[in-house]
């Protein structure tokens, strides 16, 4: 046989052959043969220049028991083809993480579960085998409510959604909190389709917060609101719950897409507000307990589940601005008066003051008008003196009303805050809870230089001629021509037009004629009035120089009307 000449050429183009073989060995799983096995090493040819080893534990079981023997073929991973030493570098190890990135893959790009096992603890989870390829759970993923300890889901095979992949980092992240939702959310799902509204179930009382309790129905929690509890104010669910209590519930309402629930336990009570017109008729007197205090009121229970509203405008007849909690306390036992029943809106209207003789009445009985009375001045404002009466009410003298000489804002000066006065009682309105007091009626009668004394010269409606000594935004003050009696001239009675119902269009030492509209020889008390005297005139016109009817217009009218009082 004739000898083959190896060339040069050969010779490198084998040689870079071999590069290219060995280059593409390098980083991916080939399939090996073991050769030899010494001591916990397996001797491994891959196919290779040279062989590699592999520690018998990296075969798990299988190296462990014997499993792995000279011959077996085996699949390892290649970091390198030539170490320092001429061996090849293999793992088992790698080999089987490749393997497991595959599959991992694969279910990850389905969506579907993978099996793994916790067995080890690291900052901010744990560590997740998931057969050879290494994944992190975070702690928040472990459980669907936090878990204080972890052992007993330690070196446990157990399901897995895993939620991200990296292979270029080699990142994995896996939860088994996705896998208790979906199990829980079809569970849910069935219990909630075999429940109705209206169905009265047994549950236990799982977390109690301040707005409610959350109950559990056997796989399923509803709400039990803390207004569903009782017909009555619970002020906190504790009060009459405890979490591990069975209890009967009613289901109120299902939310069939969130699969939220709510329960009650009052409806399976009768509901007291049935018929409660007929048990709380109106100006009724009950006795309740104070239950609640607010800016606007407090709230009395008159029985289990039927609660009253005291507005703070009824709790008392002369404390007008006092917050509900100074007059009333919380627990406190306090009779009532009955105002108003709205059973569709389930409202009671409760008057406290009202168990109370209104002062003012009371007053009135006690103090006829023209009688005298003494009290202490409590304000003095612009308008008059504020005198505190018995009953805790106030009486008001108006600046008309204090001294028949002088001028009502002279005469104030005469007056301060603690001076004790005595008055005469001129009119008592108990619905608009006003009283209105005389000090000038006390001294004798300025209308006796008059020559009225016996009623002839000041009379309702006869015509007087004044002085105009006061003028104030309210109105005028008049002094009676020929006489010391003052009287106040209101704004409204200044004029029948209203654009000339304007106070300063009058001026002190002005002469004004006015119609008497009111006088009480009794009380010394005289009302006057431009506007009526005006009135008065006008309607005496039209009867004697004309009417409408005549077609004199009513400027002619009054102007001979005005001629021929001027001729008598």
């Amino acid at each position: 046989m004739a000898q083959q000449t190896v060339t040069k050429e050969d010779f490198e183009s084998m040689l870079l052959d071999s590069f290219v073989d060995n280059d593409a060995a390098e980083g991916t799983v080939v399939k090996g043969k073991v050769v030899a096995i010494e001591k916990d090493l397996a001797i491994v040819d891959v196919g290779l220049k040279t062989e590699g080893r592999v520690p018998l534990k990296e075969f798990g079981q299988a190296g462990r028991d014997g499993t792995i023997t000279v011959g077996s073929e085996v699949e390892v991973y290649v970091d390198r083809v030539e170490n320092a030493v001429g061996e090849a570098v293999l793992s088992r190890e790698k080999a089987r993480r490749e393997e497991s990135w595959v599959k991992l893959e694969a279910k990850y790009n389905d969506n579907e579960r993978v099996e793994g096992t916790i067995f080890n603890q690291v900052k901010g989870g744990f560590t997740v085998d998931l057969e050879g390829a290494v994944a992190f759970l975070p702690r928040s993923q472990v459980d669907i409510r936090p878990i204080r300890d972890i052992a007993p889901l330690m070196n446990v095979p157990q399901p897995f959604q895993i939620l991200k992949m990296d292979k270029r980092r080699g990142n994995i992240v896996v939860s088994r909190r996705a896998i208790l939702e979906e199990s829980r959310a079809e569970q849910r799902s069935e219990i909630v389709q075999q429940l109705e509204e209206g169905q009265v179930v047994d549950g236990v009382v799982k977390n109690i917060t301040d707005y409610g309790a959350f109950v559990d129905l056997g796989g399923i929690d509803g709400l039990l609101h803390v207004t569903d509890i009782a017909w009555r104010r619970v002020n906190h669910p504790s009060e009459v719950l405890t979490i591990g209590e069975t209890i009967k519930v009613q289901i109120v309402r299902i939310n069939h897409e969130s699969h939220r629930i709510s329960l009650g336990m009052k409806q399976l009570q009768a509901d007291p507000w049935e018929g409660i017109e007929a048990k709380y008729p109106i100006q009724a007197k009950f006795t309740g307990r104070v239950t609640n205090i607010t800016d606007y009121g407090a709230f009395v229970e008159l029985e289990p589940g039927i609660e009253g509203l005291i507005h703070v405008s009824e709790m008392s007849w002369t404390k007008k601005n006092v917050h509900p909690g100074k007059i009333v306390s919380t627990s406190q036992e306090v009779e009532v008066v009955v105002l108003e029943v709205d059973p569709d809106k389930r409202r009671i209207s409760l008057g406290l003051k009202q168990t109370l003789q209104n002062p003012w009445e009371a007053f009135a009985e006690k103090n006829p008008v023209g009688s005298t009375i003494e009290g202490e001045v409590k304000n003095k404002t612009e308008f008059g003196l504020f005198i505190g009466l018995e009953g805790d009410v106030d009486g008001m003298v108006h600046l008309s009303d204090l001294d028949w000489q002088k001028s009502g804002e002279i005469a104030l000066d005469d007056y301060n805050r603690g001076d004790m006065v005595s008055a005469k009682v001129l009119d008592v309105d108990v619905d608009k809870e006003r009283i209105s007091l005389g000090i000038k009626q006390l001294a004798a009668d300025g209308l006796a230089d008059t020559g009225a004394s016996d009623g002839t010269g000041l009379r309702k409606n006869a015509v007087v001629t004044t002085e105009v000594i006061e003028v104030n935004d309210g109105g005028i003050e008049v002094r009676i021509a020929d006489s010391e009696v003052t009287a106040f001239i209101r704004r409204a009675d200044l004029s029948r037009d209203r654009n000339d119902q304007r106070p300063e269009r009058f001026s002190k030492g002005e002469k004004v004629d006015a119609r008497i509209t009111q006088y009480d020889r009794k009380t010394g008390r005289i009302q006057l009035s431009i506007k009526s005297l005006e009135i008065a005139e006008e309607r005496e016109a039209v009867a004697n120089f004309g009417s409408s009817d005549s077609g004199a217009s009513l400027g002619d009218i009054l102007g001979a009307a005005l001629k021929g009082r001027d001729d008598k």
